[in-house]
């Protein structure tokens, strides 16, 4: 159950030749794979290209009248061996994932992939998470391009260009015999805009086809003698086929004029927010009529010398906008210009950030002092001056307020405010049974993983000590093998075991006969890249097997200490089985799977029925809780062990207490959680549970009536009594 269904935007992808699209970089996307006439698609989700899998997952039914087989694959290194099929065969492939955690699992099958070469066309398409949005380390594709001789397309953010990019890769890559890696950001993918649709088409040779007549080509197979001949091969015949292409149909792209003695290379991704930051500057208008001449990289690897030697001709000096580090694309033209004596003068990073994105700001400051240095404006009517905001004229009457000439920094007057558990999550009790036991046996060692989990390293838990990808947090505890009272603990999620914990982390400590505790994570789906099924999720999935269980898994590999919490909202068990796992004398690998479903997926299901059940007149009934003012005694440890973000602070309603009470927000879920902490930490009764009814029966607005009437009347007689006592 993925967090956006897409079911009905799949219908625009049966527009025909001339109709104009209008929607989503993703659906623009896989409408490109369709006229593109692909014969199969993989992938794994991961942001900021999960719903992308989610739309291919939703268009399922169109993807099979034309024949294209589409694959939920176990992970990136599964896609990626699944355009092996293009290598022997005159079949389109096009495989999608999170770049670069991604392309780094996949870098075997894609290194392989690019030594033998392919037949038909195979592309790459990457979510480029890059930038202060993303979740992962700060790398480029660029660098994974460069090392294994892989086209890299980077197209410009419209949905025009997104289409070509798809259409020219699968083309450029069977003219060169090369895989074509094409990379989208966040805001491509979820950009909105129009193109012009053409018609979809099915493949001329076919999957059927492929398989009764099997061909067979050793000097594919990265075997020597052949894969010394490959990178030869990818230096003197596949390069120059690509350059050659990429020149005669124009895929890169020049505007403004011509005349200029400047110019701007850039990468196609940035060309929007250049172009923003020209019009600020009064180059270009919103529409992109730029006044400068702009060379726009649609490819950044490889780079044309021709093109380059034919924009840099009569220019003084070029300024290279190449967002991120390091400078591939600045030391590239730098040897272009040795190797073809060009003269004029290079610059990029000596007037914008060495590292991080480009947005706007940034690029007016680099962008301005390059003009300002070759005289396009001037310094004293820089961008400062237009862009400075008006001070309002004070009347000279009205008494004004003077601040302080010291005003205490923001990030001390603001308390930060960390990313945490979503309301309700079933994950959250597993880290506050951990930091109860701490109480008893003290901190462990904690290899954290990829996944919601993560966010138990940040307050109000403050776990985990490393982590080192997605499913390797079994292995990340390896090390800690040695005689001690303490074990060390392992964490990764449903998601991250199907993906390759099960193998690297758990059969992996089996072999190796570690004492380690792991801790599996079970909320049913892969929640953190938008819900999408996994082999253990319980709901029914027509297109995928589903219903497969950890715990056996788990025994297949010869684990023998296996245990299961059915319910992680019961914090009494919860912290039970840990306390056994880590106290245990019984030797070898113990595995907690801790199931709960994912409280956001839950609710997408539920609300929409409760939805549904209130317009038709049926009884609903939510549960909630609450805390009583009167007696908590506000010392808020329910807060610091869950930082649940529907637990808040109100004022004390007794007048001779100042210390804030508790008090639980609208967006409780009722998960019950805070209660069960109250009595696990053995604080206080104050919570109580109460049920929300909508369209109750008539039994149950008559006991409501009474039992309002009886309360009504005791509040009466304590108001009366408390009267007499101020007299």
């Amino acid at each position: 159950m993925a967090e956006r269904s897409f079911v009905n935007e799949v219908k625009k992808l049966h527009l025909q030749e001339g109709e104009v699209f209008t929607g989503e970089g993703i659906l623009a996307v896989t409408k490109a794979l369709l006229e593109s006439g692909v014969n199969y698609v993989a992938g794994y989700q991961g942001a900021p290209i999960s719903h992308l899998m989610d739309v291919l997952a939703d268009a399922q039914d169109i993807l099979t009248d034309y024949g294209i087989r589409f694959e939920n694959s176990a992970s990136e290194a599964t896609a990626a061996a699944t355009l092996s099929a293009s290598v022997n065969y005159p079949l389109r492939g096009a495989i999608t994932f999170k770049s670069t955690v991604g392309t780094n699992v996949a870098s075997d099958a894609l290194a392989n992939l690019a030594s033998g070469g392919v037949k038909g066309g195979a592309l790459i398409i990457v979510g480029e998470d890059y930038g202060e949005g993303s979740s992962i380390m700060q790398e480029r594709s660029h660098a994974f391009a460069m090392k294994s001789q892989i086209w890299l397309l980077d197209p410009r953010p419209n949905l025009t260009s997104i289409v070509n990019a798809v259409k020219s890769g699968f083309e450029l890559s069977e003219a060169s015999n090369t895989p074509v890696m094409l990379q989208i950001g966040i805001r491509s993918c979820h950009l909105h805009g129009q193109f012009v649709a053409s018609d979809n088409k099915r493949a001329v040779y076919s999957l059927n086809d492929a398989l009764e007549n099997p061909q067979r080509d050793i000097d594919r197979i990265v075997l020597p003698p052949a894969s010394f001949l490959h990178e030869q091969e990818k230096i003197n015949q596949r390069w120059p086929a690509a350059t050659r292409f990429i020149k005669e149909n124009q895929l890169n792209e020049f505007f403004g004029k011509d005349n200029e003695h400047i110019g701007i290379v850039l990468q196609g991704g940035c060309y929007n927010n250049v172009i923003r930051a020209l019009e600020k500057l009064g180059f270009s208008d919103i529409f992109g009529d730029v006044q400068v001449p702009l060379y726009v990289l649609n490819v950044t690897y490889p780079l044309v010398d021709e093109e380059f030697e034919e924009f840099c001709r009569d220019k003084d000096s070029i300024l290279i906008i190449e967002q991120g580090q390091p400078n591939f694309i600045e030391q590239n033209v730098a040897n272009i210009f040795a190797q073809c004596e060009v003269t004029t003068q290079l610059h990029g990073k000596d007037f914008l950030p060495q590292a991080g994105e480009y947005n706007t700001a940034t690029l007016i400051d680099g962008i301005s002092t390059f003009f300002e240095k070759y005289g396009l404006i001037k310094k004293e009517t820089s961008i400062e001056q237009d862009l400075s905001i008006p001070v309002m004229e004070v009347v000279p009457e009205v008494e004004t307020f003077e601040p302080d000439s010291s005003p205490e920094p923001l990030d001390q007057l603001v308390h930060a405010r960390p990313p945490g558990f979503c309301t309700g999550c079933p994950e959250r009790p597993i880290f506050t049974a951990i930091k109860l036991l701490e109480k008893e046996i003290g901190p462990s060692h904690i290899s954290a993983d990829i996944g919601c989990h993560l966010f138990s390293i940040l307050p109000p838990f403050n776990l985990g000590n490393t982590t080192m990808g997605y499913g390797l947090g079994g292995a990340g505890v390896s090390a800690f093998h040695a005689e001690s009272s303490k074990r060390a603990i392992a964490v990764m999620g449903d998601g991250g075991f199907w993906h390759n914990g099960l193998t690297s982390g758990i059969a992996n400590s089996v072999f190796n006969k570690n004492d380690h505790v792991t801790i599996v994570v079970d909320n049913r789906y892969t929640a953190a890249t938008g819900g999408q099924d996994v082999l253990s999720s319980v709901a029914t999935n027509e297109t995928r097997s589903t219903g497969h269980d950890i715990e056996e898994a788990v025994k297949g590999v010869g684990v023998q200490w296996v245990k299961s919490v059915e319910k992680t909202y019961d914090l009494k068990k919860m912290v039970g089985t840990l306390r056994e796992a880590l106290t245990t004398k019984k030797s070898g690998p113990k595995v907690l799977i801790a199931q709960g479903e994912c409280m956001l997926n839950k609710q997408r299901r539920e609300k929409r029925q409760i939805r549904k059940d209130i317009a038709q007149g049926l009884r609903s009934v939510r549960e909630r809780f609450g805390v009583d003012p009167d007696t908590c005694t506000g010392d808020r440890s329910c807060i610091r062990l869950s930082g649940c973000p529907s637990l808040s602070i109100a004022p004390n309603p007794d007048p001779l207490k100042k210390e804030p009470v508790t008090a639980v927000l609208n967006s409780c879920v009722g998960c019950g959680l805070c209660g069960e902490i109250s009595h696990a930490a053995i604080l206080c009764p104050s919570f109580y549970r109460a049920r929300i009814i909508t369209n109750p029966s008539r039994l149950e607005v008559f006991a409501h009536g009474v039992q309002t009437k009886i309360i009504g009347w005791l509040q009466s007689q304590y108001q009366r009594k408390l009267s007499r006592i101020a007299k």
